[in-house]
């Protein structure tokens, strides 16, 4: 009888470092990720969460080391190609053109997919179903978070990676994210948050990463 071992991790990080204007950003980092887990980066502005994110979408290349994808290195053109295709990516810039209303502004992206139909529901499950017909410039920060998050659902990608995905959002907005990564999760989908903020994410995985510099001592360290 041939018994199985445990299935390998579907993305593998390896030693990985990072320079950046010639200085280590992100030194040895050893990561294996399986369907429906969840990384949760945390650590000091400046520490490297939006670089860690930046190399798991392929923007940046490590320094040392590999990310492996299904086993096979995400810098090799051939696989690096099919591997952009299974994330989706949630940055502080959000991407919302004033000219198109709500729905447009996640439709499109949907279109660009090659999917239909899953504009309209995200955006209802994000609480922004009644103002899909209007312009952006009507909506808050926190809703035009929303509508980030929205698009997440109507691409539906397996690999979310979030860089402070909870930011603007109020209490509502901030269970809703963790809804939909739970579910997201459930399915096999796998997420990565970079936040300084609390977001719970049962039996998450998290990496934090040290600070660069040393603390300068502050105003406040000098009176205690």
């Amino acid at each position: 009888m041939r018994f199985r071992g445990p299935p390998p991790p579907r993305i593998l990080l390896n030693n990985v470092s990072c320079m950046r204007n010639a200085q280590t950003v992100l030194r040895d980092i050893n990561v294996s990720v399986h369907d429906g887990a969840a990384l949760v980066l945390t650590g000091a502005n400046g520490s490297g969460k939006t670089t860690f994110l930046r190399m798991l979408a392929g923007f940046s290349r490590p320094s040392a080391g590999e990310i492996l994808w299904n086993g096979h290195d995400i810098a090799s053109p051939g696989v690096y190609q099919q591997y952009r295709l299974q994330l989706n990516w949630l940055s502080l810039k959000d991407a919302i053109k004033d000219k198109l209303t709500v729905l447009e502004n996640v439709a499109w992206f949907e279109v660009l997919e090659g999917k239909s139909g899953r504009a309209l529901p995200a955006l209802e499950l994000m609480g922004l179903g009644r103002l899909a017909n209007e312009k952006p410039r009507m909506l808050s920060m926190g809703q035009r978070k929303r509508v980030q998050l929205a698009r997440l659902l109507a691409i539906d990608r397996p690999i979310w990676l979030l860089d402070e995905p909870s930011v603007a959002l109020d209490d509502e907005g901030v269970r809703l994210l963790e809804h939909i990564i739970a579910e997201h999760r459930k399915k096999g989908g796998i997420v990565f948050v970079a936040t300084h903020l609390p977001i719970k994410m049962e039996d998450a995985m998290c990496l934090r990463l040290p600070p660069r510099f040393p603390r300068r001592k502050t105003f406040l360290d000098l009176i205690r």
